[in-house]
């Protein structure tokens, strides 16, 4: 009997023991393509030689070394790399371990800064309802994924929610995508005003959504009014790039597609590729100079942040990722899942919506077409179609709750960068299989 506290108790898993490219084998003999990269986290696939070849040379030098006492070279290297690549004016690095730590430390610096530039009354985050933006309390106050903050609201501090942009559900009849756009900023501008203008200091969201409601990007020129609200009132806008970002919608960091820079930006899952856990938050320069001009520190630290290995990792996963290829390869893959999905499931009464960008695409499971009725919570259709795709030898990423953190259903599809033509359409046959049986049991 196993000694692990799983995440469900009384679930027999398989046990996974070997992985190679797109496929994940487990102990009794039976493969599986990773089509959703476990959790958006297998970029580069399983077992590639290069990332491995650079985890081993760093052992090889220094395998730990905590940051209150040293920097590394190749943590100095990583940070590096990841500034060259960012949108212009994120030119700083603080490396973590996960995407919940690095959004608590995104927090803690917008935090930390108003203190710091003599603003200490601002303390107000808005986020967005219906996002996800990690596990830890602060992370999960945030994040306004419902069903996983009921149970734990009477220890989430205070934060405040807007509507998400979810044009599927929520754009009025005859109402255009700019109006549309028009009409959320006005929301969170509202809210700004409700809070203090001077009392907020972040508005954080995530430039595609996720888990939570599965791979839903902006309208228009959404984050662009976004933007000039936060400039308008001072606020910091932290967007959340650890699901989305690294190539997963076909640009290194997602919000390239939509024009703006942030004041910080959260990274993880695929800045690793899932060869060792690691996480990062850029920041701009005026966020920097408001620490190194004044107290010379950042209140805030993780024993196993700037982890050589894990840094290792990440560097040779981003030399990886910016190879020409690479991002093409994202972008005609991702059109051909798109229409793979079209075609097979386009038409079926119980598809409401595929969306997405990239190697980042979504599947809504609706009962009615017509209405957008979601199925009865009851008949759990997420798990349903988990288990069935698990059986066709498929892994993709279903989820319940997708409307209200109660109601809804839908899928995440988030294949490795390598992927082939011939391996997009396995992924396609045996997804439209999945749901077929599990909307028919």
């Amino acid at each position: 009997m196993t000694k692990i506290l799983h995440r469900t108790i009384g679930t027999k898993l398989p046990t996974a023991v070997t992985g190679q490219g797109i496929y994940i084998t487990d102990s009794e003999g039976r493969s599986y393509i990773d089509g959703s990269g476990g959790a958006a986290v297998s970029c580069l696939g399983h077992n590639h030689p290069e990332v491995l070849d650079a985890m081993k040379a760093q052992m090889g030098r220094i395998s730990y070394a905590h940051t209150s006492f040293f920097t590394t070279d190749i943590a100095e290297r990583l940070a590096e790399q990841l500034v060259a690549l960012a949108p212009k004016g994120l030119d700083y690095v603080y490396l973590v371990s996960g995407g919940s730590e690095a959004v608590e430390a995104a927090l803690k610096l917008a935090r930390q800064y108003f203190v710091e530039i003599g603003q200490p009354q601002r303390r107000h985050i808005i986020a967005r309802r219906q996002s996800y933006h990690g596990n830890t309390i602060g992370a999960l106050a945030t994040g306004g994924n419902a069903w996983r903050r009921e149970q734990f609201k009477p220890i989430l501090p205070e934060t405040h929610h807007v509507s998400p942009c979810y044009a599927y559900r929520d754009m009025q009849e005859g109402e255009s995508l700019e109006a549309y756009a028009e009409r959320l900023a006005a929301e969170l501008e509202a809210k700004v005003i409700e809070l203090g203008a001077d009392k907020v200091m972040a508005f954080v969201a995530e430039p595609v959504v996720g888990a939570t409601l599965g791979a839903v990007g902006p309208v228009a020129d959404y984050f662009a009014r976004v933007r000039k609200i936060c400039d308008k009132y001072g606020i910091l806008l932290i967007l959340d790039e650890v699901m989305c970002g690294m190539g997963r919608t076909g640009t290194i960091f997602a919000v390239e597609q939509e024009g703006i820079v942030p004041d910080l930006v959260t990274i993880a899952k695929g800045l690793g590729g899932g060869y060792q856990p690691i996480g990062a938050v850029m920041l701009s320069n005026k966020i920097y100079r408001a620490f190194a001009d004044g107290s010379g520190l950042f209140q805030h630290g993780h024993t196993y942040i700037g982890h050589p290995i894990a840094a290792a990792a990440a560097s040779r996963v981003i030399e990886i990722l910016t190879r020409p290829e690479m991002m093409a390869n994202v972008v005609k893959m991702g059109e051909r899942l798109q229409a793979g999905l079209d075609a097979t499931l386009g038409q079926s009464p119980y598809v409401g919506d595929i969306r997405g960008r990239g190697l980042f695409r979504g599947i809504e499971i609706v009962a009615d077409k017509d209405t957008k009725q979601p199925f009865d919570p009851a008949r759990k259709i997420n798990s349903r179609i988990k288990m069935e795709a698990m059986h066709r030898g498929l892994m993709c990423y279903p989820m319940r709750g997708t409307i209200d953190g109660i109601h809804g259903d839908h899928v995440l599809l988030a294949p490795p960068y390598i992927i082939r033509p011939d391996q997009i359409d396995l992924i396609v046959e045996r997804l439209g299989d999945a749901i077929r049986a599990a909307v028919a049991n």
